[in-house]
């Protein structure tokens, strides 16, 4: 029964509480009468119309207070005390047109009676129905903390309210939501507004944030909302995505900053699951550099697929630990975790460990890869980045791994810094190898930047945003590519299982963005306001401090124009030029050479020879070079 009235339409509920509240009113006259004369009470004569007539004057004041669009679920003190008001005002008309009717044995104490009554009879008939649906205590609402308004009136709004009335942080004062027939209406005591409503909301109810609580909306919708409360000085926090979300009811903690993927506004496309297992399922995988934000998530997401066993291979020894530690804590598949210390230009204990391990798949994601680090640090960086993805692959094919997949950059394409340029060199290492073998299958993923990853732009704005300003960018016109780094990842892990020997792939990173309006919208989604000439009152400067050596304005993902389809639609093979190994070796013997003789002039000349397409940005700034 009770779950049959659950499941009613909200008119059909509104209608059985107009019937009940009426049944409740006439009762309670009758109880009024009752008491003050001090035996049974059944009216006759004229008091039969004003008696039974109640309902005709109390049910418009209820339904103009509100009474009919709280939600019963969630009724709280806030929804009570409108019960008191539409009593008082309705047993004030009711003495009224009583009195005024000349009614002959109407008692005036009966009116004082009824008004306190109705109070406790209508107000008690909502907490037992709460209670009788629900088997729910009912909340005192907080009237202290930060105002905020909600934006989603559905069930994580609902959920996200009831929490918040229990703790002293925040004090919900509204529901925001786009669904036109949900506008107007109250729920948990709360108003209903339409976002056009937002301006004059902030000022009248004294809002400091709004959290949006609409987990299940695409990525894309989210970014149209975030959008529209950027005009607002007001700070935005989100309910994560449905499926960082945990089971269960929604949480405060659950809370957080608007972070710059939700104002990308990506949504990530379902991953083909036989792709994923392909390369890693049944089998021993290592992942070079797996302390660092490729390898970390790389290892995390291989563990799932249930490899026998994965091999971190990692120079750091935090970060070795850090990966370990969080592998094992969530390993519940029983899958062999080992932790190898090690360099890949120790190319002695590389093939030491393929060997011992018999491995399979290779992730190769070690390397130098902040841009301005190595220009400064130039030879280490080349060393690292083309000799030491040169010992890891000729390793793989002594050991006859059967997969080698090599992590690229868009900074590949056309490079302007050394970074770039050696991980250019890198890929046609691979290539090369790839044309003179058939026992490992080579392949490489070239991608743009991925949010949160170390060095990343954004976790500097964030930093520099709380700190007070200001917020640095080198040039109002430079753009980039991101990805959050699972999505590059199981992107990677996928192009991987497709390789026919010497692919190049290329991620669909979506359209560019600028960073000066990333810089912007964080700042104002943030609840504050840029400074600048404009806007002499604002909080955060926004200083441009010009193009570090060897950065460039954009970034581009290929390096021709030549492209082919695949089984996954954020992935392009890209068919580009190579250099036959016998031609790359004899370059590589001489850059070598002058790597070992810190050579710098020669160093850039011939990397200039094996990356044709290099157009340094700037002259060689290594620390050991300048004088």
């Amino acid at each position: 029964m009770i779950n049959r009235l659950k499941k009613l339409s909200r008119l059909n509920k509104q209608l059985i509480m107009c019937f009940a509240d009426s049944l409740v009113l006439i009762m309670v006259l009758l109880a009024s009468f009752s008491v003050r004369l001090g035996y049974w009470y059944f009216p006759k004569n004229d008091l039969i119309w004003l008696i039974f007539g109640t309902p005709i004057i109390a049910l418009p004041i209820f339904i103009y207070f509100g009474l009919y669009t709280a939600v019963i679920r969630y009724i709280g003190f806030d929804a009570l005390w409108r019960v008191s008001k539409a009593a008082s005002l309705y047993a004030l008309i009711w003495g009224v047109i009583g009195l005024m009717s000349g009614v002959y044995d109407l008692p005036r104490s009966v009116i004082l009676i009824n008004w306190i009554q109705v109070i406790f009879a209508i107000g008690g008939l909502r907490i037992v129905a709460r209670w009788v649906l629900y088997g729910s205590k009912l909340k005192i609402e907080n009237s202290y903390g930060i105002n905020v308004l909600i934006y989603g009136a559905g069930d994580a709004g609902l959920q996200l309210v009831s929490a918040l009335k229990s703790s002293s942080q925040y004090n919900p004062v509204g529901f925001i939501d786009d669904a036109k027939e949900l506008q107007n209406n109250q729920v948990s005591g709360l108003n209903i507004f339409g976002i056009d409503k937002i301006d004059n909301l902030i000022g009248k109810l004294k809002v400091d944030e709004i959290l949006i609580a609409m987990p299940s909306v695409s990525r894309a919708k989210r970014r149209s909302i975030l959008n529209k409360l950027e005009q607002y000085p007001i700070v935005v926090r989100i309910l994560p995505g449905m499926s960082e979300l945990a089971q269960g009811r929604v949480n405060i903690g659950d809370l957080r900053k608007v972070s710059v993927k939700d104002l990308l506004g990506r949504n990530i496309a379902e991953p083909n699951k036989k792709l994923l297992g392909a390369n890693i399922t049944n089998k021993i995988v290592m992942v070079t550099g797996a302390g660092g934000s490729i390898g970390s998530e790389l290892s995390r997401q291989i563990i799932v697929l249930k490899p026998k066993s994965i091999i971190l291979y990692e120079m750091n020894e935090l970060a070795l630990y850090n990966i370990e530690q969080e592998l094992a804590g969530f390993n519940i598949l029983d899958v062999k975790i080992y932790p190898i210390l090690g360099s890949i230009n120790n190319q002695y204990r590389f093939k030491n460990v393929l060997n011992h391990f018999n491995i399979n798949t290779i992730y190769h994601s070690a390397a130098y890869k902040h841009v301005p680090m190595v220009e400064f640090n130039n030879t280490e960086g080349i060393y690292n980045n083309i000799f030491g993805t040169l010992k890891c692959a000729l390793a793989a094919i002594d050991a006859n791994v059967e997969t080698f997949v090599l992590i690229s950059t868009d900074k590949a394409v056309r490079p302007t810094n050394t970074m770039g340029a050696s991980k250019r060199c890198a890929e046609l290492i691979i290539q090369a190898l790839s044309s003179e073998q058939s026992k490992t299958l080579f392949s490489m993923v070239r991608f743009g930047n991925v949010l949160g990853s170390s060095g990343s732009v954004i976790p500097l704005f964030e930093k520099q945003i709380k700190q007070g300003g200001p917020v640095t960018v080198t040039d109002i016109n430079i753009v980039r590519y991101f990805m959050t780094i699972p999505e590059a990842v199981e992107l990677v892990i996928q192009a991987g299982a497709m390789s026919e020997g010497g692919d190049v792939f290329v991620l669909d990173m979506g359209k560019p963005v600028k960073i000066y309006d990333l810089a912007t919208k964080m700042i104002k989604l943030s609840g504050l306001h840029v400074l600048n000439e404009d806007n002499p009152d604002g909080d955060i400067e926004i200083m441009f401090t010009g193009l570090r050596p060897g950065e460039k304005l954009y970034e581009e993902l290929l390096v021709g124009k030549n492209t082919s389809s695949t089984d996954n639609d954020l992935i392009m093979r890209a068919q580009e030029e190579m250099i036959k190994w016998e031609d790359l070796k004899l370059l590589l013997d001489k850059l070598k050479d002058s790597l070992s003789r810190s050579e710098y002039e020669k160093i850039r000349q011939i990397l200039t020879d094996i990356v044709p397409e290099f157009s340094p940005q700037s002259k060689i700034v290594d620390f050991l070079y300048i004088k």
